[in-house]
């Protein structure tokens, strides 16, 4: 009879970074910080797109789905992280290791497609404008970020299946501030070989593939900008072009490095350091470069910042005459 695949191991302690004790404090204010300034700036995008009835158009309704993407994505991570550094090492249990694998993998690959879908909304966009309302009607919008989503969802439940039937025989202690792929493979005394293949080819298929549509997006959009007649549009183009190319580069960049290109010589704590681009840094830039420089959110964001002023400015003025 063959043996059962049982874990003997039932929980797991997540060290993070526990190298760095004196600095404690000061990282827990840090990613404190930052996740304060992601979830509230992310708020406020998806707030002001389903306010603003100029702001229902496809980039926008891509950019809300982003938004709440980063949310979940953060929420996943970070206050998970949080309470590491707060109790120098987090217990976690099997199945929660293995719910924030599968809710990591889901959200990470579903951004991935969402980045690519963006790519090529903005290539319509500036590439062929006088048809971009044919090519990428609501409905059409609605349908690719459908697919992002339930192309994510499939996405994740492979490789959190395969790494939850390996056998874990001790020790616990995974080096990193989350549940991740390549920590958790290198507790397992099981044989990996399969696993680590299928997440390789997975990763290249999901990470490689999607960065490429998107360079080659950017490219296309590069082209047409330097068609522009005008120096001071091609300028502003090309700054907003720029800016949004810089954090998907940064994103894809840091995960191809984790997760396609061979890591095992790198040290782990210089692995957590790139983790935290990923998952801590890059959903902190996007409200800020997809929203903030763009000068129609920006005008938005006031008009509901004023609608909201006069709406509780006429409550407390009503509730005054009634006293």
């Amino acid at each position: 009879m063959m043996p059962l695949n049982v874990s003997s191991v039932t929980e797991f302690q997540l060290l993070g970074f526990q190298n760095l004790l004196e600095w404690q404090t000061l990282l827990f204010a840090i990613f404190l910080f930052i996740y304060f300034l992601t979830v509230t700036g992310n708020v406020v995008i998806i707030t002001v797109v389903s306010q603003d009835q100029r702001l229902h158009l496809p980039m926008y309704i891509f950019l809300k789905h982003l938004s709440f993407l980063e949310i979940c994505y953060t929420f996943t991570i970070v206050p998970l992280l949080l309470a590491n550094l707060f109790s120098h090492g987090q217990v976690i249990s099997f199945s929660t290791c293995m719910a924030q694998l599968y809710f990591f993998v889901f959200f990470g690959a579903t951004e991935c497609f969402l980045l690519a879908m963006m790519a090529y909304d903005r290539y319509l966009a500036i590439y062929s404008p006088l048809h971009y309302s044919s090519l990428m009607s609501p409905e059409i919008c609605t349908k690719l970020v459908a697919i992002s989503w339930l192309t994510g969802v499939g996405t994740g439940l492979l490789p959190s299946l395969m790494i939850s039937k390996l056998d874990f025989c001790g020790p616990n202690r995974i080096n990193h501030f989350f549940c991740d792929l390549p920590p958790l493979m290198q507790l397992s005394c099981s044989s990996v070989y399969i696993t680590r293949m299928v997440i390789f080819i997975l990763s290249i298929a999901v990470l490689c593939i999607c960065f490429f549509l998107t360079l080659v997006s950017y490219v296309f959009i590069v082209s047409t900008i330097l068609r522009i007649p005008s120096g001071s549009g091609r300028k502003k183009t090309f700054s907003t072009c720029g800016s949004h190319l810089a954090v998907v580069t940064i994103y894809y960049g840091t995960m191809i490095s984790m997760y396609v290109c061979p890591n095992d010589h790198l040290s782990p704590e210089i692995n957590k350091i790139i983790s935290v681009f990923y998952t801590v840094v890059t959903p902190l830039l996007n409200p800020i470069i997809y929203s903030l420089r763009n000068q129609e959110f920006k005008e938005a964001v006031r008009k509901v910042m004023r609608k909201r002023c006069d709406i509780y400015g006429g409550k407390v003025k009503g509730s005054f005459f009634i006293r």
